[in-house]
């Protein structure tokens, strides 16, 4: 759609120019440094960073009908850099030129509504958002396009032939980092630092088949991230962890999508969403302020934080009285949602400023945590898998703390969930083939339920010769091994014969 072919109110707005006062801010000191440069903790204190938008108020000189018509719109230019993320340009990342913008197909992933007889089961409304059918395969393309278009800026604007890019992975992050890292033809180089042995075989393929450099590192995630933690502070490396703050920018698109795909109506949805790093959840709630402060949105909807029991401490942090609440990190166990298995989170900081802010302007119940066992996780990825919403144990750990959150009554009449499922399904595979296999026990504490047990039947041993690639059937041979492989099937299947009644 051409741009004269638009509502002639929102045609000069369709195409944003570069804006606002975008700087990093410290979350400890309040001190403020300029965006041109890489920095990932404050340089006077040590605290962690956000990146904030001062003349965020100029939003307001447009009213909230305006900006929501502009982004619904915006979707239907042919413009690349518009076609992701930053379509919500003015409010993710201002400072970026259209010129720098990577977009490899990220964002705007679909919120599919749980079919009749999933919510039957569960016993309540939801939509899953897919958020695996991101380029790379995960919610991590969000920030990642933020992150990289930033470096692609920096580049430019000063004149810098290559950089070198790193981040500790428990899998997704490292996929989409050398993904997006590649699409600059060489400027990025790109090194992944895993814990050995707790990444799936198709998460490790990703940042191989990217070209990355990647390290196998003994220990769990909070290991891996302490090394590149240390990468950053004593070499000129571009950290691309929810760590650095241009991250947490684009993962914020996820909270606009969801408000877009409900027509900006949010009051009766509860998001429900894993915590890993503290990036996403964080990135949620950011992005729902923002869009509450521009009355974009006319109330915040509840957020719900979800951990597994292994890999707990915001949910221990949450459940404690907020006069007594201390955060302590945990010793993860082993998890089924892996790439959540996280025991002391970059971003708790973040997550608990703005959890404050948004229980202030929300009410008392509109940020909340809730933990799940690994048995609930696994048999909620099944459930919908059988019901037809392939989930990642991700999505399934969202599930399971939906369904947790209605079986306590907190579910309010009339409140919908929205459940992020952060990856694509087959990146967790091993999970389910190991669950089948009944092989979770020893290691994850799950016992597998002769209901979702499923597995392949052979039919070698037909009574007739069987056809392979190296020794094909004659017709003859091929017309009795058809009709003994049919019996077989028709029997074990319990069909009844042609023409019978039931047919």
């Amino acid at each position: 759609m051409k741009i004269p072919d638009f509502p002639q109110d929102i045609q000069d707005y369709l195409l944003p120019t570069p804006g606002g006062d975008l700087g990093y801010e410290c979350l400890r000191c309040g001190e403020r440094f300029s965006p041109d440069r890489l920095l990932y903790v404050c340089p006077s204190c040590g605290g962690l960073l956000l990146l904030e938008d001062r003349a965020a108020g100029r939003l307001s000189e447009k009213p909230g009908s305006f900006w929501r018509k502009l982004f619904d719109y915006r979707l239907l230019l042919n413009d690349q850099a518009l076609k992701g993320v930053f379509a919500f340009h003015e409010f993710l990342a201002p400072l970026i030129p259209l010129e720098d913008i990577v977009y490899l197909g990220e964002g705007h992933t679909p919120a599919v509504a749980a079919p009749p007889a999933l919510e039957a089961e569960v016993g309540a409304p939801f939509y899953v958002k897919l958020d695996g059918l991101n380029p790379s395969a995960s919610f991590k393309d969000r920030g990642m396009a933020a992150a990289l278009s930033h470096l692609k800026y920096l580049l430019r604007t000063q004149n810098l032939e290559s950089m070198m890019a790193v981040c500790a992975s428990t899998g997704d992050t490292s996929a989409a980092a050398a993904l997006y890292g590649a699409s600059l033809g060489g400027k990025i180089k790109s090194a992944v630092l895993l814990p050995k042995g707790l990444v799936t075989p198709q998460q490790l393929s990703q940042p191989l088949g990217a070209g990355a450099r990647v390290f196998e590192l003994p220990g769990v995630f909070d290991d891996a991230m302490k090394v590149v933690e240390r990468l950053s502070e004593d070499y000129q490396v571009a950290l691309l962890n929810s760590k650095n703050p241009w991250r947490i920018l684009g993962q914020e698109s996820y909270a606009f999508e969801v408000a877009r795909q409900f027509d900006y109506e949010t009051d009766n949805l509860v998001l429900f969403a894993p915590v890993g790093n503290a990036g996403n959840i964080t990135a949620i709630l950011g992005g729902l302020l923002k869009f509450y402060a521009r009355k974009l949105i006319a109330k915040l909807p509840k957020v719900v934080a979800v951990q597994s029991e292994r890999a707990n401490p915001v949910f221990l942090y949450y459940n404690e009285p907020p006069q007594s609440r201390v955060y302590r990190p945990v010793t993860v166990g082993l998890s089924v949602a892996q790439a959540a298995m996280i025991g002391d989170p970059v971003s708790f900081p973040r997550l608990q400023k703005l959890a404050e802010i948004y229980l202030r302007e929300g009410g008392g119940d509109a940020f909340a945590a809730i933990q799940v066992t690994e048995e609930e996780i696994m048999e909620a990825t099944l459930q919908a898998n059988r019901r037809g919403l392939t989930v990642c144990t991700q999505g399934g750990e969202s599930l399971a703390g939906f369904k947790a959150y209605t079986r306590e009554g907190k579910l309010a009449p009339g409140e919908v969930g929205v459940l992020d499922s952060t990856a694509h399904a087959l990146k967790f595979m091993e999970f389910q083939n190991a669950y089948f296999a009944s092989k979770l026990k020893e290691d994850y504490g799950v016992t597998s339920k002769e209901e979702y047990i499923n597995a392949p039947r052979s039919l070698e041993s037909l009574g007739t010769k069987i056809p392979s690639a190296q020794s094909p059937l004659n017709p003859e041979e091929r017309a009795r091994y058809a009709k003994a492989a049919a019996r077989r099937i028709a029997a074990t299947l319990g069909l009844a014969p042609a023409g019978k009644a039931g047919t």
